[in-house]
C-alpha cells in the first residue's frame, strides 16, 4: 500500500501557477482570468486555450477528495497548447479548482495508503458541493461557485463540458448527461492498457442504462432513481446546465486505488441477502460513529465547522440509504454492483468517522483516540476485502485524459 515518495497531487496555487505560466509562455493562444470567488473569498480561475467557438469546457476540483482532477487539467492543458491539431476547430476551457474552500480543507496531497488519505480527508454537505447544490437549494440560496460554474457555461456554450471526478478505491467509470456512441472502446482500451478495472456496476449509475462497459447514460426526468432517500439527483445538478446550449456532460472517474472486484459482470448468487447484509453493516458502522460523536458533542461546546457538518450529514443520509438497499427493487444483479455497494457501505461511515476524527484531534478530545483506532481498522478492512492496488498517478491521469480526449471527437462528431 506504500506509494512512490515523489507522488503528489497539486495544490490549488500551484494549479494557477503552472496556468500562469502557460499564458506567460503563449500570450496569443491562452488566457487566465478570474471567473467568480468562492464563499471564503477564494479566486475560481478558467484558463482558456485556443479561439475557435466550438468550445469544451473541462472542470477540476468540484469534490475536495479527489484530488486526480487538477493533475489531469494541467496535462490537458500543457497537451492541448503543444498539439495543434486538437484545438484546430475548438477551443478548451479549463476551471482549474470548482471548489477552492474544500480543497483547502482536504489535507492529503501525497497519500500514503487509504489511512493516510482519511486522516486528511474533506467532503462537503450536497449543499455545499458547487455541483450538487442545485439538486438540493432553491435558486435564490445557491453558492458563489455554482452561479460562477453555470455562469461560464451560459458564456462558452460548450458542446461538452468534462468533469474530472475519481474515487479512493474502486475502478473507473464514465456518466453521461447524453450518449456519446463510439466513446465505450476507446474508453476501455485505455483502461485496459492502464491496468485499470472498469467498474461495470458502480453504485452512482445504478440502473442507468449502459453504452458500454463502465459507460453510463443518465436516466431521464420520467425515470425512478434506484436509491429514493439520497436528496442529491444527477439530474438537477450543474451537469444539466449544459443542455439548455445543446451541450452534454461526461463525468471521468478514476480510482486512487483498483480493485478488480468492481469489474466482475458474473450474476451474483444471492444478490438479495448481500444486499441486506450489506445494508445491516452500515447501519451497525454508522451506529458506531453515531456514539462517539454523541459522547464528544457536549464537550465541543457547539461547534460547527464544516468538518462536523460534513460528518453528521454523511451520518444523516445512512438509515434511507439502508431501508432503499432492503426495500426497493434490486438495481443489479452481478458480482460487480453488490462488490461496488459493498465499498459505497464502508466508504459513507467511514468517511463521517475521518472527519469527526478530525475534530476531535483539534480539540484534544478523549475520544480521539478510540476513534482513530476505528478508522484504522476500517480503512485495512477495505483494502483487504477488496486487494486494494495503488494506481500509479501517471495512470491515473494519462486514463482521464485520453478519455476527455475521446469523448471530445465522438461528441464533436455527434454535433457537426
Amino acid at each position: 500500500m506504500s506509494l512512490l515518495p515523489e507522488l503528489r497531487y497539486p495544490s490549488v496555487p500551484e494549479l494557477v501557477g503552472s496556468a500562469q505560466a502557460l499564458a506567460a509562455q503563449e500570450p496569443g493562444l491562452c488566457a487566465l482570468r478570474q471567473v467568480g470567488r468562492s464563499r471564503a473569498g477564494r479566486p475560481l480561475h478558467l484558463l482558456s486555450v485556443g479561439h475557435a467557438d466550438r468550445a469544451v469546457l473541462v472542470v477540476a476540483g468540484a469534490h475536495a477528495n479527489e484530488p486526480t482532477g487538477g493533475s489531469t487539467l494541467r496535462v490537458l492543458a500543457e497537451r492541448v497548447l503543444a498539439e495543434r491539431e486538437l484545438r484546430a476547430d475548438t477551443s478548451w476551457h479549463f476551471l482549474l479548482c470548482a471548489d477552492p474552500d474544500g480543497a483547502s480543507l482536504h489535507t492529503t496531497p501525497a497519500p500514503r495508503s487509504l489511512l493516510d488519505y482519511h486522516l486528511g480527508f474533506y467532503r462537503p454537505t450536497g449543499a455545499e458541493q458547487p455541483e450538487w447544490s442545485p439538486s438540493v437549494l432553491p435558486p435564490d440560496r445557491l453558492p458563489p461557485e455554482t452561479r460562477a460554474l453555470t455562469a461560464v457555461i451560459d458564456e462558452l456554450r460548450p458542446y461538452l463540458q468534462v468533469t474530472l471526478h475519481g474515487t479512493d478505491l474502486g475502478g473507473s467509470w464514465v456518466q453521461l448527461t447524453k450518449d456519446v456512441p463510439g466513446l465505450a472502446e476507446p474508453f476501455g482500451k485505455s483502461a485496459a492498457e492502464l491496468h485499470i478495472p472498469v467498474e461495470t456496476g458502480a453504485s452512482d449509475a445504478a440502473g442507468w442504462p449502459a453504452s458500454g462497459p463502465g459507460v453510463h447514460v443518465m436516466p431521464g426526468p420520467e425515470s425512478g432513481v434506484a436509491y429514493p432517500s439520497m436528496p442529491d439527483d444527477a439530474r438537477h445538478s450543474t451537469w444539466y446546465h449544459v443542455h439548455r446550449h445543446g451541450g452534454l456532460t461526461a463525468v471521468v472517474e478514476v480510482p486512487m486505488w483498483a480493485s478488480d472486484l468492481v469489474g466482475d459482470p458474473a450474476p451474483h448468487p444471492a444478490p438479495a441477502a448481500a444486499m441486506r447484509r450489506l445494508a445491516q453493516r452500515l447501519l451497525r458502522d454508522s451506529l458506531e460513529v453515531e456514539r462517539v460523536l454523541a459522547e464528544a458533542l457536549p464537550r465541543l461546546d457547539g461547534a460547527d465547522g464544516p468538518l462536523l457538518r460534513a460528518a453528521r450529514w454523511v451520518l444523516g443520509l445512512t438509515p434511507g440509504l439502508a431501508a432503499d438497499w432492503i426495500h426497493t427493487p434490486l438495481a443489479g444483479t452481478t458480482m460487480a454492483y453488490v462488490g461496488s455497494v459493498d465499498a459505497f457501505g464502508r466508504r459513507l461511515p467511514l468517511r463521517a468517522a475521518a472527519m469527526l476524527l478530525r475534530v476531535l484531534r483539534e480539540t484534544d478530545d478523549v475520544a480521539a483516540p478510540r476513534l482513530e483506532q476505528l478508522v484504522a481498522s476500517w480503512c485495512d478492512a477495505f483494502a483487504t476485502r477488496f486487494r486494494a492496488r495503488w494506481v500509479p498517478l501517471e495512470h491515473q491521469v494519462e486514463h482521464q485524459s485520453r478519455t476527455v480526449l475521446a469523448a471530445a471527437r465522438h461528441a464533436r462528431d455527434q454535433v457537426v
